[in-house]
């Protein structure tokens, strides 16, 4: 799994030119047609296909590895692979292959009182490293994303998904040599040593425009800290989901078991439960006896815990944990204005939900509440950029600045103005 060199020296050579590879096919991607990157995609969308065997191979080599490391069961669900997972993956190439494509689109045209008339146009990014740990399918949505945004990729997966990233690696390159664009578009990091992310963060002599990195909360930190180039990123999804005493009980039943449990290890996945005390009699037990019932462990605060046989009781630290396991921190609050401030206390800004037939309400709860992605009446595990329409995604960056939410194609991209003019000359 180490490339041949280790030592430092090597490393940082091995890095420079992976940034060097990366650049000047960023150059060639960046007036690639619209054409040429949709047939990389379908091709590479083929290729997935037609090795999917040898995918599920490599991905068990990782899974025994991870398993022999006694790693979490919410990691290794991240890590393993399935044939749906690889539909999943090559539905999500073709659907991003089908969209819009989004370099050299006009964002805003007007004309000002000199005669001159002014463009704005979407271009690409340049390079984007992706740092990641356990998902495998990251290699195929980032690789992806960035080819259809015109951007140039350095993939760094984890150890644990080693062998699963550099099988699906293989058929995104075979996409790309079959539609005659540089196969260095898309490259993985040949080395599990952590200096190579180091060198990244470094921004590789220049040659890296963006970080995204992908995974746990130390990963994320440690990219936040020492990045010498923009970051997209959320640190933690710690996902509220709030049950108003307006809301139909069958209605909030299904989406709480569905926003914990359809996918306990994601970053979309709900980690406290909010119930208005006002239907605390008819729907907190219904609701945590469900959860429950499919092996969810409550953690409630002290009304919580004296309604619900075998609640255990919450602490501080609770309100702000991501599980990422089958644990739900349980509260009852005593109005929506009580439930904003806990979310706005704890949240970590990535997805909040409300359960409510008071319109009212949603929309209260809509702009009060300062977070990326904000639902009413569903689950908060759509919280991806599959489920928002842009085939698949990059990350989900709770910043303040340019991308924010699911990171897609467009927000893959920068801009730039285009002047055109008669003759003006500036008195």
């Amino acid at each position: 799994m180490q490339h041949p060199g280790t030592g430092a020296n090597d490393i940082v050579a091995t890095m420079k030119t992976l940034g060097t590879k990366a650049r000047a096919a960023a150059s060639v991607l960046a007036t690639a047609s619209p054409e040429r990157k949709h047939a990389a995609l379908v091709a590479a969308a083929d290729a997935l296909r037609a090795n999917s065997a040898d995918i599920l191979k490599a991905n068990a080599i990782d899974l025994e590895a991870a398993r022999a490391n006694n790693i979490s069961g919410a990691l290794l669900d991240r890590l393993e692979l399935t044939e749906a997972r690889i539909e999943g993956m090559i539905t999500g190439l073709r659907t991003i292959a089908d969209l819009p494509d989004p370099v050299g689109a006009t964002m805003a045209e007007w004309d000002v009182p000199s005669g001159l008339h002014i463009q704005r146009v979407r271009t690409p990014l340049g390079v984007i490293g992706i740092i990641f740990e356990s998902r495998p399918n990251v290699t195929a949505d980032a690789g992806a994303l960035c080819l259809k945004s015109g951007n140039a990729a350095i993939l760094r997966g984890g150890s644990d998904s080693y062998h699963s990233s550099q099988a699906i690696l293989a058929c995104l390159q075979a996409g790309l040599k079959a539609a005659n664009l540089p196969e260095d578009a898309i490259q993985m990091v040949p080395t599990t040593d952590r200096a190579a992310v180091g060198e990244m963060l470094k921004g590789l002599n220049g040659n890296i425009d963006v970080i995204v990195p992908r995974g746990g909360a130390g990963l994320v930190a440690r990219v936040q800290s020492e990045a010498r180039v923009p970051v997209f990123a959320h640190l933690e999804g710690i996902c509220h989901l709030y049950i108003d005493k307006a809301a139909d009980l069958q209605m909030a039943l299904d989406i709480t078991l569905n926003a914990k449990m359809r996918r306990t290890g994601v970053c979309g996945a709900t980690e406290t439960l909010l119930l208005h005390k006002d239907i605390a009699d008819t729907h907190l037990a219904p609701i945590c006896e469900a959860l429950m019932a499919a092996g969810c462990e409550i953690r409630g605060d002290a009304d919580v815990v004296a309604r619900i046989g075998g609640a255990k009781p919450a602490s501080e630290k609770d309100w702000s944990t991501e599980y990422l396991d089958a644990i739900l921190s349980v509260k009852l609050v005593a109005s929506l204005e009580a439930a904003i401030a806990h979310i706005e206390t704890y949240s970590s800004h990535h997805t909040e939900a409300i359960v409510t037939a008071d319109t009212g309400a949603a929309d209260k709860f809509f702009k009060h509440i300062d977070s990326a992605i904000l639902v009413h009446n569903a689950s908060t595990q759509f919280a991806d950029g599959g489920e928002f329409g842009m085939g698949a995604e990059i990350g989900i960056a709770t910043g303040k600045m340019h991308a924010r939410g699911p990171v897609g194609v467009e927000q893959l991209t920068s801009f730039k103005y285009l002047v055109r003019g008669t003759g003006q000359t500036r008195p």
